[in-house]
């Protein structure tokens, strides 16, 4: 019973403690400001659920920090209204000379003006305090280093009042100035006691959430900060024509993508979009066209490898110095590049063109304007392409991360993905090998640029997994000097059809924003262009994974540990088991077991070429090496065991998957019109009878390595037919055991398990066509699960509960039955620890879905065990 208490206690302990590290992390409310129209503002209300009524002395803190680089600062800060009659403001305005924050009283200015120094209110966090003292009727403020008073106090005691941040809509109080600023840890005392304390740290939502009295407010148009640093924000999507190319401007923060007909430039800091047509009409952009920008001279080129040509682009005249070459083909995709200061010249390395990956270096002197073989020294440079680079600030060392290629550089020799970090040094043209990367377990490829950060010998990069026509770019943050990485920020979509497709990163000094660029070589001689951006410092995908333990924290884990101990043991005693008529009944533990973590199933992920069928599929009676898997990532062995998954191209993997499915769930194929609808709908009927009859002929020859499994057309629509007896598909046997829900046993729940066990159906897969399928899929599988648990006179063991609801969370992390049967089930067993631990995770996860507290408690969860 007192290691119970003990593990509950230590459990929670351990969640507050890394809860409140955490936090630290957090950036507070950004607040859109005049960059928006009016409507678009951000508008807070603090306290508005409850109202807020002082009868003492209340003072006022907060922190604050603004936003550079915007065109206007001016607006209010925060106004306090007492009724709906009286108001104190606390405004800004750099159009005055001097002590740009003013206090308003109703509509005079008060004797409170200041400044703080623009490099602290930009770059750090400043707390401001202001009291209102009821006794000598005067305001006091606190800018961090001084008290400032004013003499004349408006308000009266015992009163009702609004606390506003940003904007107002409130009566006559209404406002859209705000200047662009960041808040976070708003704190009121009565009588020098915290009273309200909202620390603006949600990730999304309208909800302002209060820690001391849940009296929470709402915010319009909030910018959460912690999403500003995870969430990726689509910036622009648009069609330019010709095959363009991009450069970037890290002085002047703007991005430049280069048109046939224009030169269209993003400047980050307010997003606003500039088309430039250019005075000689528009020019030829041929395949292996590339663009760079020297900021120093504020110069932009534009220029191909294989010809050996460049020309630059004069602002003033709106036309670039020379017409481009003829090139109807090249041999330079994916070409990396870099600009040394050291030495004036361009430097280009890798890329890929008819069947071979490449290792050259090549240079361009600005100086002389002449092109020159660059012979290199130290270690070998594998051929590849679909690698990152980036340099040090004055690019005399230049870094070079992974690709794809091999040491031949033939493609028809067995190319991989290479995850090695070289560094080469423009002064004696020497490669070194620094590492190899400890990659994942799926592969993947990178943008063309490295962010390369001094001070912290660190680097940024975008990966994606390149055997994936429906990809993802994801952010990472490597070293310098060790081969360890993290996730950072969300993932972006990524089309990727291989020379087709490019993606670039950038990073702004000033503004700390992130730029990622994706373009989309079209038919009609267009690109598509999607531009996203992120607020640097980016977070991790979970932030609290990495926290450590600090100092700082030690009291308050003290005071917790004391309240928890109280509340644990009145806890335990209090609460007494009792039946409930709506749940399924948990079998009784006489004596509950040592409390110990629990281990929560894992999917599998097979990563090696050779299974063991016997071994994979024993809970299933299974003794197939001809294996399919459709639940997680999709993998397919062939009749010898080998996983051939990476065979499939994007576009025969789709094909494969819409044939596959439709054959399994419906019995009757597809038509051909219909799979033209679906992957061909941009060509001719012509051409997509032509594409269709390639891809065929592709697909049955991966069909025959599987073996048992052909593709038929003897129904009038596109069909896969295979032997269950020798090639195993698991939808296939997923079918069969939901069709009758009815007749669900033991075993049969079990069968079901071994397949979901795995994950989601498809989940790294995201097809149009597909949706239908995973949301089918998800809703039965619950079903399964929940009428499996609901059927009468059926006593289960907890232990079988607690895997069937944690099967159920795999497709509905959310999912309050599965949470409440997992919770009882675990107190069943004595393991309250790790009861509360699984409601704790359940209400983050609510809260971060649908932005609103779960109702119900812990007790209430768990009271009817």
């Amino acid at each position: 019973m007192y290691r119970a208490i003990f593990y509950r206690i230590f459990g929670a302990l351990f969640f507050i403690s890394s809860a409140t590290n955490a936090f630290g992390q957090s950036d507070g409310l950004t607040f859109a400001s005049h960059e928006v129209v009016q409507e678009k503002r951000t508008f807070v209300d603090l306290g508005s659920e409850k109202g807020l009524n002082f009868s003492k002395s209340f003072e006022l803190e907060f922190e604050i920090s603004f936003l550079p680089n915007r065109e206007t600062y001016f607006g209010y800060i925060l106004r306090v209204i007492e009724g709906d009659t009286q108001n104190v403001d606390l405004v800004y305005n750099a159009e005055m000379p001097n002590n740009h924050f003013n206090v308003i009283t109703g509509e005079k200015l008060s004797s409170i003006i200041f400044d703080i120094e623009k490099r602290k209110l930009f770059n750090s966090w400043n707390k401001i305090r202001i009291r209102f003292d009821f006794e000598k009727r005067q305001i006091l403020l606190h800018d961090g280093s001084k008290w400032y008073v004013e003499k004349r106090l408006p308000f009266k005691k015992a009163s009702t009042y609004k606390v506003l941040l940003g904007g107002s809509l409130f009566k006559q109080f209404q406002t859209t100035d705000v200047p662009p600023m960041k808040i976070r840890n708003v704190k009121i005392f009565e009588a020098g006691a915290l009273k309200y304390n909202w620390r603006l740290n949600e990730e999304k939502g309208s909800i302002v959430h209060e820690d001391m009295s849940q009296n929470n407010g709402r915010v319009e148009n909030p910018l959460w900060a912690a999403a500003l640093h995870r969430n990726w924000r689509a910036v622009q999507s648009f069609t330019v024509q010709g095959m363009a190319s991009t450069a970037f401007n890290p002085q002047k923060e703007t991005l430049y993508i280069v048109g046939s007909d224009s030169l269209y430039s993003l400047s980050v800091s307010d997003e606003k979009w500039i088309n430039t047509n250019y005075s000689t009409g528009p020019i030829t952009l041929n395949m292996g066209n590339y663009s760079i920008c020297n900021p120093s001279s504020n110069s932009l080129y534009n220029f191909y490898k294989d010809q050996r040509f460049i020309s630059s682009y004069d602002f003033t005249s709106r036309k670039w110095t020379k017409e481009s070459p003829k090139a109807p083909s090249t041999n330079s995709w994916h070409v990396n590049k870099s600009l040394s200061a050291s030495d004036s010249s361009l430097y280009l390395f890798a890329g890929y063109g008819h069947l071979l990956y490449k290792n050259e270096v090549q240079k361009y002197r600005f100086g002389s304007q002449k092109w020159e073989d660059v012979k290199t020294r130290g270690d070998f440079f594998t051929p590849r392409y679909l690698s990152a680079l980036g340099a040090n600030r004055s690019g005399d060392t230049i870094y070079i991360l992974g690709g794809f290629g091999n040491s031949s550089g033939k493609q028809i020799l067995n190319p991989k993905n290479m995850y090695d970090l070289m560094r080469f040094t423009v002064k004696d043209h020497t490669f070194k090998k620094l590492y190899d990367l400890k990659a994942n377990a799926e592969d993947f490829a990178f943008a063309n640029s490295l962010v390369i950060n001094n001070n912290q010998k660190s680097y940024y990069a975008l990966t994606f997994p390149a055997h994936k026509y429906q990809s993802k770019l994801q952010l990472i943050k490597g070293s310098l000097t060790s081969p360890n990485y993290k996730l950072v920020g969300d993932p972006i979509p990524y089309t990727f059809h291989d020379t087709h497709s490019y993606a670039d990163l950038y990073y702004c000094p000033s503004t700390k924003k992130f730029v990622a660029v994706t373009l989309l070589r079209l038919n009609a001689n267009q690109t598509r262009v999607n531009v996203f951006t992120l607020l640097g410092p980016p977070y991790a995908i979970n932030n609290n994974a990495n926290v450590k333990n600090t100092k700082r924290n030690y009291w308050l884990v003290g005071g917790i540990l004391l309240i928890s101990v109280i509340g644990g043991c009145s806890y335990f005693f209090m609460n007494k088991r009792k039946e409930t008529s709506d749940l399924p009944s948990i079998s009784k533990v006489s004596s509950p077991p040592v409390v110990d973590r629990e281990v929560i199933p894992v999917p599998e992920t097979p990563d090696v070429t050779v299974i063991s069928p016997e071994t994979r599929l024993s809970s299933q009676g299974m003794h197939h090496k001809s294996v399919v898997f459709l639940f997680g990532d999709l993998q397919v062995f062939d009749k010898d065991g080998n996983n051939i998954s990476k065979s499939f191209t994007p576009l025969i993997k789709e094909l494969f998957l819409v044939i596959l499915l439709y054959s399994l769930r419906w019995g009757r194929g597809l038509s051909s019109d219909k799979l033209n609808e679906i992957l061909w709908y941009d060509k001719s009927v012509k051409s997509a009878r032509n594409n269709r009859s390639v891809n065929m002929a592709k697909l049955k020859v991966l069909l025959d390595k599987i073996g048992h499994c052909q593709l038929s057309k003897e129904t009038g629509g596109w069909i896969i037919d295979y032997d269950m007896n020798q090639t195993y598909v698991d939808y296939g046997n997923y079918l069969q055991i939901i069709k009758d829900k009815k007749e669900l046993t033991v075993e049969k729940i079990k069968l079901l398990s071994d397949i979901t066990r795995r994950g989601n159906f498809l989940s790294n897969i995201e097809y149009e066509w597909l949706d239908p399928f995973k949301s089918e899929i998800s809703n039965e599988v619950i079903d399964c699960y929940l009428q499996f648990l609901h059927a009468p006179n059926r006593n289960y063991e907890p232990e079988l509960m607690i895997e069937i609801a944690n099967y159920i969370f795999y497709f509905d992390p959310v999912n309050e039955e599965a949470m409440i049967i997992k919770c009882r089930a675990l107190s069943a067993l004595g393991k309250h620890s790790l009861a509360l631990n699984t409601f704790e995770n359940f209400t983050k996860e609510y809260k971060n879905i649908y932005g609103e507290v779960f109702k119900k408690d812990f007790h209430a969860v768990t009271s009817d065990i």
